[in-house]
């Protein structure tokens, strides 16, 4: 099969190739390179007929309509989005053009190319929505997402990916195009743009820089590595139902706090400082984020059940220690990126 991935040179997207790749997939790489796509996160696997690259932007229809025929692909996904929720509260436009309309461009390109499709084709296309676990709100001390959960948005990133998610199950319902939405949790892992919780802090440490955590730290995310993320989508492209929604998540709940003193106790084993001092004492509290939501958790049963989906990290803790390694052998990755 060929897939067309959009947002691949992002952070989930090139780590989802990379996973596709290895099970002989055929690629078409469609990326905008906006701030946080970039070439080098995908340039050492480009493969022409194999691994194709094209730059464009999901919210031309016809450019997506011409890409799809151009590469008889047999399954869309879509990574493509703003996804920062600061960046969102302070310019949600880009959000609702990238995020909604996007979506609608890339899901009316997909039925006009499914309508021209044999039946045998039609079978086996599959359009796969990729979306989080913030269009479910937020959680209380207990309680976990599930598929069942009827969407309650609380920042204009979240309300974007709602909407595109919306405008998925319809185009199924109404037009019989075979979507099916995927929602995760927070990601983690190589590649990760220098803007998210993780990266952040680590890159922060390593320059002797403040290390800035929300309000008090007690905000809860429930973490999943992104070849994990990656291979539950491959799953659901290649197990689940037309229509259906699967969330995966890292069954891995921490707060911020917690997570940037893991980060701070694996830098100060492996990466001491000069001073001896803990990368602790750089830890400072900020003013909390507008609408900060106070808990994120999955239950992923559903995506166990149906289709055979686990967990290759069993711990955040391993998890954790993989991708500080990988930050810390890759720092012209990270000056690349934050000057391109």
């Amino acid at each position: 099969m060929r897939l067309l991935v959009t947002g691949a040179a992002g952070f989930i997207g090139s780590a989802f190739v990379r996973q596709a790749l290895k099970q002989n997939y055929k690629i078409v790489i469609v990326d905008a390179l906006t701030y946080a796509g970039h070439m080098e996160n995908i340039e050492d696997i480009l493969k022409p007929g194999e691994v194709d690259f094209v730059k464009s932007d999901i919210k031309s229809l016809d450019e997506n309509l011409a890409i799809m025929t151009k590469f008889q692909v047999d399954a869309v996904i879509n990574f493509a989005a703003e996804s920062h929720v600061d960046n969102s509260i302070s310019g949600p436009r880009a959000f609702v053009e990238t995020n909604v309309l996007g979506t609608f461009a890339l899901l009316e390109a997909s039925r006009s190319y499914f309508s021209k499709l044999s039946s045998e084709a039609k079978q086996k296309f599959r359009y796969i929505q990729i979306s989080t676990d913030e269009v479910y709100g937020s959680l209380g001390e207990t309680g976990k997402f599930h598929e069942a959960l009827p969407y309650q948005p609380n920042s204009p990133y979240s309300a974007s990916k709602a909407a595109s998610d919306h405008l998925a199950r319809a185009w199924y319902h109404t037009y019989k195009l075979p979507t099916i939405t995927t929602n995760c949790s927070n990601n983690y892992g190589p590649r990760q743009f220098p803007e998210k919780l993780i990266p952040v802090m680590i890159t922060k440490c390593l320059a002797l820089e403040p290390l800035p955590v929300y309000g008090n730290g007690g905000n809860i995310r429930d973490w999943i590595h992104v070849n994990d993320h990656s291979n539950g989508i491959l799953l659901a492209l290649q197990k689940g139902t037309p229509g259906e929604t699967y969330c995966f998540g890292g069954n891995s709940e921490r707060n911020n706090l917690q997570v940037v003193n893991s980060i701070c106790a694996l830098l100060d084993e492996v990466r001491p400082r000069a001073d001896k001092k803990s990368y602790k004492d750089l830890i400072s509290f900020v003013q909390d984020r507008a609408g900060h939501d106070w808990r994120y958790a999955i239950d992923d049963t559903k995506a166990q059940k149906e289709l055979g989906f686990n967990r290759h990290y069993a711990s955040f803790e391993d998890g954790l220690r993989d991708t500080v390694k990988w930050y810390l052998e890759n720092n012209l990755w990270i000056n690349s990126v934050k000057k391109g």
